[in-house]
């Protein structure tokens, strides 16, 4: 079966979301080679997926996935970037996404180790001894209590395994990098979701809007990061009630200041534990903090809680200021993890 569409792909013959689903459950299930799968992988790339392609992948990717059953009350978040922007900034999405929580959201956070940069999210969530194969009985519990959680892709995500060395074989980006932001295990509705690729921009809400996504907001900024720049001017898309536009971000424009793209850029592991922590407890550098600010920003339209990005940058930066959002990471860390870590570095 897997080698009449490889043939198909190969002839840039687009697949049917149900040809799609049908030879993601045999290469999940782990019936098909790396060979056959690198073929796949390759094929599509080459082609070029579609919507109805990427829909069927996804679709079948959650129906495998673990699942998180939130118990919170309110609208639940997720923010992240769909990676591979090779620009070794720190963890702009995870920081951001503890003073989202800390101004009022709840945010279930998926992600994974760095594929392409210096730390991943699950990197910085260990370090703090988070326990990233933690169950999702546990996982719901600790979103209840902090609003905030962390779902590891790997331990959500097993039957990904089976793709892992098709995937580095391949070498560069395939339809799973796009995908995994997009399948959160806690089933999210409203995401914020950097894309790598300008392409991805408008397209992305309008795939996540057929699977039921409520608001969602992509972003790409002009210097090439999957997040918002403080360094460049940012395209944005918003879906909400329905409908997609599309917007650009000027940061001046909303209060913050220039900054250049090495004011944010790490060499080790050690510089992105140390920007999280500093950024929360407002110690780092003026860009890595307004960095964060406008990621959270647009976290909290995703939310809800403002109404457009003056009013977030705003709170995000008060949040920041008043010591709120470096609370929160106290008791989250003092709960799920190791708190002397965390003390050792302030």
């Amino acid at each position: 079966m897997i080698s009449d569409l490889i043939s198909k792909l190969q002839q840039k013959t687009d697949l049917t979301y149900d040809q799609m689903n049908d030879v993601m459950t045999v290469i999940l299930s782990g019936k098909t080679n790396d060979k056959e799968n690198l073929d796949f992988l390759s094929s599509l790339t080459e082609k070029g997926e579609t919507d109805d392609e990427l829909l069927g992948m996804l679709d079948k990717m959650q129906e495998f996935a673990l699942k998180v059953e939130p118990k919170n009350k309110g609208k639940i978040i997720d923010m992240c970037g769909t990676g591979g922007d090779n620009l070794q900034t720190f963890n702009v999405s995870t920081t951001a996404s503890f003073v989202v929580t800390a101004a009022g959201g709840i945010v279930a956070k998926h992600g994974n180790r760095s594929s392409s940069g210096v730390s991943g999210s699950a990197d910085i969530f260990e370090y703090f001894g988070y326990d990233l194969n933690s169950e999702p009985d546990r996982i719901a519990d600790i979103l209840q209590k902090h609003n905030i959680c962390f779902m590891f892709a790997q331990k959500f995500h097993p039957a990904m395994r089976h793709v892992s060395n098709a995937r580095k074989q391949l070498g560069k980006r395939s339809a799973f990098n796009l995908l995994g932001p997009l399948s959160n295990p806690a089933c999210v509705k409203n995401q914020m979701i950097g894309v790598g690729d300008i392409e991805f921009l408008d397209r992305l809400p309008l795939i996540l809007k057929r699977n039921g996504a409520e608001n969602i907001m992509t972003v790409r900024s002009d210097d090439g990061m999957d997040e918002f720049s403080t360094s460049a001017t940012n395209r944005v898309c918003i879906l909400r009630n329905d409908k997609v536009l599309m917007n650009s971000i000027d940061p001046q424009v909303v209060g913050l200041h220039k900054s250049t793209l090495r004011d944010i850029q790490i060499k080790t592991r050690e510089d992105a534990i140390k920007a999280f922590v500093g950024v929360l407890n407002n110690t780092a550098n003026q860009a890595m903090i307004e960095t964060v600010a406008l990621n959270a920003a647009g976290g909290l339209i995703v939310a809800n809680i403002v109404n457009n990005f003056e009013e977030g940058v705003e709170l995000a930066l008060k949040t920041i200021k008043d010591g709120k959002a470096f609370k929160l990471l106290e008791r989250f860390v003092a709960d799920t993890g190791n708190i002397s870590k965390l003390k050792e570095m302030i």
